[in-house]
Order: C-alpha cells, then sequence, then structure tokens
C-alpha cells in the first residue's frame, strides 16, 4: 500500500494512535493493549474522529506481539513499558516486529538528577502523591503503585542498555519536563 504502519504498544484508550494517524498523514496505525475495556474507550474514540480505515484496536500482550515479523515501520510505546513483566521480552518482540530500519520511540517516566529538583521531585512523589490519592480515591494503592513503578523502572543509561541488548541501534535519549519523564528512540 506504501502507507507508514505503526504500531502502538500498550495503546491503552488510543490517544496516541490517535494523535500518530492524524500527524502522520496516510499512516495506518495499529493500537495493541492487555485490556479489553481500555480498548473499547479506544474504538468509541476512533468512531468519533471517522478514523476506522486507519487506525485499528487489537487485543493483545505487548510481550508476545500477535504480528509477523517486521511488519511496522515504526513501533511508539507510552508509559507503558515499566508495566511489562518482562521487559527484555517485550522489547525483542518489538524489535521483531519492526522493519529494517524501522524506528522504535518510547516515551517513560524517569527520574530528575539535577539538584533541587531531584529530592524535591522524590519528597512529592514518595509522600505527597499518596496522602492527596488516599484522600481523593477509593484506590490508594494506586497512587503508591505509581512511584514504585517508576522507583523500579531502569531509566537513562540503564535502559538505552536493554534497548541494545534487544538488538536496538542508535539509541538516543531525550529528558523531558526537567526529567520526569524521557524520550528513547532508537533503530532496527
Amino acid at each position: 500500500t506504501g502507507a507508514l504502519k505503526l504500531l502502538d504498544v500498550a495503546t491503552g484508550t488510543a490517544d496516541l494512535a490517535l494523535a500518530l494517524a492524524k500527524g502522520i498523514p496516510g499512516s495506518k496505525v495499529v493500537g495493541v493493549d492487555i485490556s479489553s475495556g481500555m480498548l473499547e474507550v479506544g474504538r468509541s474514540k476512533v468512531r468519533a474522529k471517522d478514523l476506522e480505515g486507519r487506525v485499528r484496536l487489537d487485543l493483545g500482550d505487548g510481550e508476545q506481539l500477535p504480528y509477523e515479523e517486521s511488519s511496522f515501520g515504526a513501533v511508539t510505546v507510552a508509559f507503558g513499558v515499566r508495566n511489562f513483566e518482562n521487559l527484555e521480552q517485550g522489547l525483542r518482540d518489538m524489535h521483531r516486529v519492526l522493519q529494517p530500519g524501522g524506528t522504535l520511540a518510547v516515551l517513560e517516566f524517569s527520574q530528575p538528577t539535577s539538584w533541587p529538583f531531584r529530592p524535591l521531585y522524590l519528597f512529592y512523589f514518595k509522600n505527597i502523591l499518596p496522602r492527596i490519592g488516599r484522600l481523593i480515591s477509593k484506590d490508594a494503592s494506586a497512587y503508591t503503585y505509581l512511584p514504585d513503578s517508576v522507583e523500579a523502572f531502569p531509566y537513562g543509561e540503564a535502559f538505552a542498555l536493554k534497548l541494545r541488548e534487544a538488538g536496538f541501534t542508535s539509541v538516543r535519549i531525550r529528558p523531558l519536563t526537567l526529567g520526569i519523564a524521557s524520550l528513547y528512540v532508537a533503530t532496527k
């Protein structure tokens, strides 16, 4: 078809998949997620934006992608890889479905490193955010899970090394928002 085929892993409610379809004219975007409930919300967004011909949402596991080798020109993941049970397997599988020369873009939480922002951020994330969460939510564990998962995730050069070990090359890291998040871009 000639259209760029993109895969958005851990697409959730398809916000990034829709943005990719809108921002890259003529592209075909497939979003995959393990949550059927989130995909249903995403499908209603796709219908509302009249993009059924360009955006498809599939139920699937990001660590065992239901696609053939070399199927996509680009793969994206936004705030999803830190939830993988087996990060290395997920990265290897994204590498598998990416076409040679294709691009992987991962947006993920990281931890700021600069003084005085780092200690302020860590104090807020570990002490203030969980308290606010307990006040406004019946599920307080969600507000302790986020800091715990971010703290456990190998960010920066440690994540870049995992990308290289999965077979990616030309790994670039771009810290965003004072280092609260990072964009990793790599090539197959």
